[in-house]
C-alpha cells in the first residue's frame, strides 16, 4: 500500500505540471486586461504601464510562468491583484464553506441513494425500481440553478421552513450553520444522488447475476443476506469512483449554488476572479482544486484495495 502511494504521488508531479501550464495559458489568454479593470479606461497611459510593470504583466509569457512556478515551488501562491491579499489567504477564507456545503450534500446523497439503488436492484422491475430509475432521470436531467429556485420558492418562502440565503459557521451556532446550509446541500445532494443511485443499481444487478451470489442463493440465503454479505461490497467499486470524482466537483464546481444561495465559498471566488481578470487568484484556486481530485482518486484507489482484496497492486 505503502508502494501504491508513493508512485501515484510520484505520478502527480507531470499532471500538476500539465494544469499549472494549462491554467496559466487560459487565463493569460483569455481577452481583457486585469489593468483596465482595475483602473479603467479613463486613467493615463503611463498609469496604467506602472502597474502592469508592478505586477510583472510587461513581462513575456514564458518568463511570467517561470517566474510563477518558481514562487509555487516555494510554497508561494502569490497574491491578489485586486486585494493585494495572499492567494492562501484568500482561499483559506472561503474553503471552509465549500467543503461544508460538500460533505453536507454527499451525506444526503448517500441517504438517498443508497437505500433507493439497492431497493431498485432487488426489486428489478417492480414499482419500486420505477420509482428509483424515475427519480434517478429526474435529477440527471434537472439542472442544479432550477432545482435551487423551486426549493427557495416552497421551502423558504412559501412555507418558511429554511433560510433562502447567507452563511452561517457551523462550528459557532451548529443549528444555524446547518438551517443556512441545508438547501444547498440539497439542490447539489438530489443531483449526485440521482448519479450514484443509477450507478449503484446497475453494478448491483451485474453483481446479482454472478455465480458466487447464486451459489449463495442456493444456499438457502434470504435476498437481504446475500446482498448485505455478498453483493453489495463487490457493487461499491463503480460507486466509489463517482463519490471520489464528484467530491472535487462539488468543492470547486458548485459556483451556480453559491451564487445562489449567497455562500461565501471558492466557487464564487474564482468566478468572481475571472471577472477581474484576477490572474494569480485565478490560477492558484484552480491549481488547489486540481490538488484536492488528485487527492482524492488516491483516496478511491487505497478504498478499492478495502472493498475487493482481489484487487493487488504490483508492478
Amino acid at each position: 500500500m505503502g508502494r501504491l502511494v508513493l508512485r501515484r504521488l510520484l505520478a502527480t508531479i507531470p499532471v500538476l505540471f500539465l494544469v499549472t501550464l494549462g491554467v496559466f495559458l487560459l487565463i493569460h489568454l483569455t481577452p481583457g486586461d486585469p489593468v483596465e479593470t482595475m483602473l479603467g479606461e479613463s486613467q493615463d497611459a503611463s498609469a496604467k504601464e506602472a502597474l502592469r510593470h508592478e505586477l510583472g504583466l510587461d513581462q513575456p509569457l514564458p518568463v511570467q510562468y517561470v517566474t510563477w512556478v518558481g514562487h509555487l515551488l516555494q510554497g508561494d501562491l502569490g497574491r491578489s491583484v485586486r486585494t493585494h491579499v495572499p492567494v492562501v489567504e484568500d482561499v483559506g477564507r472561503r474553503i471552509a464553506p465549500s467543503l461544508e456545503l460538500a460533505a453536507f450534500a454527499m451525506l444526503i446523497s448517500l441517504a438517498i441513494a443508497f437505500p433507493v439503488g439497492i431497493l431498485s436492484a432487488a426489486r428489478r422491475n417492480s414499482p419500486v425500481d420505477g420509482f428509483g430509475t424515475t427519480f434517478a432521470l429526474f435529477g440527471i436531467c434537472m439542472p442544479n440553478f432550477l432545482i435551487a429556485l423551486l426549493l427557495i420558492f416552497f421551502v423558504g418562502v412559501w412555507l418558511h421552513w429554511l433560510p433562502i440565503s447567507g452563511y452561517v459557521d457551523p462550528f459557532s451556532d451548529p443549528l444555524g450553520g446547518i438551517r443556512s446550509l441545508t438547501l444547498p446541500a440539497i439542490t447539489l445532494g438530489l443531483a449526485l444522488a440521482a448519479v450514484v443511485t443509477r450507478t449503484l443499481r446497475s453494478s448491483l444487478l451485474e453483481t446479482l447475476a454472478d455465480d458466487y451470489v447464486l451459489t449463495a442463493r442456493a444456499k438457502g440465503l434470504d435476498a437481504g443476506a446475500v446482498i448485505r454479505r455478498h453483493a453489495l461490497r463487490n457493487a461499491l467499486i463503480p460507486v466509489v469512483t463517482i463519490l471520489g470524482l464528484q467530491f472535487g466537483t462539488l468543492i470547486g464546481g458548485a459556483v451556480i449554488t453559491e451564487y445562489v444561495f449567497a455562500l461565501p465559498g471558492v466557487g464564487r471566488l474564482v468566478v468572481d476572479a475571472v471577472f477581474s481578470r484576477d490572474y494569480p487568484l485565478v490560477q492558484g484556486v484552480v491549481l488547489l482544486i486540481a490538488i484536492g481530485f488528485i487527492l482524492s482518486n488516491l483516496v478511491v484507489d487505497l478504498v478499492y484495495g478495502w472493498l475487493d482484496p482481489r484487487i493487488r497492486y504490483g508492478g
